[in-house]
């Protein structure tokens, strides 16, 4: 019965698989899970691994994406997502929570998290989102030291240090890819570059960098939205839905309350929800009633 209530996988296991599917010329895909049960229908569909983004997990907290979460909460809620699928999880961890240090820190909390790799971007801290204007960024030679700084953190050498950068949209796809050539000198194992607008875009920045490369996916920004065959000819090594599920789940919530505010009864959204069968499922419940009859399966006796 292990693997009942966590994943089965280890998490040194899971690194190494993410490391394996950088590198198999084949694209990882990896929705955004807005919580661990969102976590086990991307296993289950069969996607390649598992994406927490910093901006869906502020949003459902209430609060917008500049930077107000800590590291606490980001691993911690991390953590959960990541101990119920056997796929590798990478994270969004902003710009580190602080200064290098902090970095460095940030780091061996997601190693203890079972979290597979994380992305640190090279903006100034607070930070925005990446597809909004107004963006500030560190001058190189300062991300480069929270690159560093979290390098040398580092005990798994499969755990996969991820470098974003927001230069695209300050100071030219050009700029970005000089900042991309200094991030993977100072150890990142994959670059993201934020907000391209176009697959000419993503071409020319994969033309030029020769390490793993992610692409951002997500809606309503600044990107066209790519299929991931056409990202993975142009040779790309990994995609991410950050917010997908998130907006999904939001839209379809406000079309039922919005519903039962009009008429008083859900019913007219009953074809729309997931049935207490399907999340039953889902959960394998089954698994847990056959773990409960197979342990507790003695009767107590006398005048206990």
């Amino acid at each position: 019965m292990s693997g009942l209530i966590a994943a089965t996988t280890p998490a040194a296991d899971k690194r190494k698989a993410l490391r394996a599917g950088l590198s198999s010329g084949k694209i990882q895909r990896l929705p955004g899970a807005i919580n661990p049960l969102t976590a086990k229908l991307i296993q289950e569909i069969g996607f390649e691994g598992v994406y927490v983004s910093g901006g869906a997990f502020s949003a459902g907290l209430g609060l917008p994406d500049i930077g107000l979460t800590t590291l606490t909460e980001v691993v911690a809620h991390s953590g959960q997502i990541a101990g119920v699928t056997d796929l590798p999880v990478l994270i969004d961890a902003d710009t580190g929570f602080g200064e290098p240090m902090s970095a460095a820190r940030t780091v061996l909390a997601a190693e203890d998290a079972g979290i597979a790799g994380l992305h640190l971007e090279d903006q100034v801290n607070p930070k925005r989102c990446g597809h909004l204007d107004g963006k500030a960024i560190v001058p190189t030679d300062e991300m480069v030291r929270r690159l560093r700084a979290a390098v040398a953190a580092r005990r798994d050498p499969n755990f996969v240090i991820c470098a974003r950068t927001d230069a695209a949209g300050i100071d030219g796809i050009d700029a970005a890819i000089e900042r991309a050539k200094a991030y993977a000198d100072a150890g990142a194992d994959m670059i993201f570059t934020e907000a391209l607008h176009t697959e000419e875009d993503f071409a020319k920045f994969r033309a030029a960098v020769d390490i793993p490369l992610l692409a951002n996916m997500t809606e309503f920004g600044k990107s066209k939205l790519i299929p991931a065959q056409t990202l993975e000819d142009i040779g790309y090594n990994a995609v991410i839905y950050p917010v997908t599920t998130l907006r999904l789940a939001m839209g379809a919530i406000e079309r039922g309350l919005r519903e039962i505010h009009e008429t008083g009864t859900q019913e007219g959204q009953l074809d729309q929800m997931q049935t207490r069968s399907r999340l039953y499922e889902l959960l394998e419940y089954e698994r847990y009633n056959e773990f409960d009859s197979g342990i507790f399966n003695f009767t107590l006796g006398g005048n206990q």
